[in-house]
């Protein structure tokens, strides 16, 4: 049986495909995505150098 799932998935093309919201491989591709981000910003302001850049007059 086709569900809801297989005909919106169909008529999607391009990134749409990837990230909607209309199937749970969508939702699921959005909400990594959105946590992949969140820890590669955390990484990046934790691991960047933490020396401090002295200002002369």
């Amino acid at each position: 049986m086709a569900g809801p799932e297989t005909d919106a998935q169909s008529q999607c093309i391009g990134i749409r495909k990837y990230f909607n919201s209309y199937t749970l491989t969508g939702r699921m591709n959005c909400v990594l995505a959105t946590y992949g981000s969140t820890v590669l910003l955390i990484l990046y302001f934790k691991l960047r150098s933490k020396k401090k850049k002295k200002i002369q007059l």
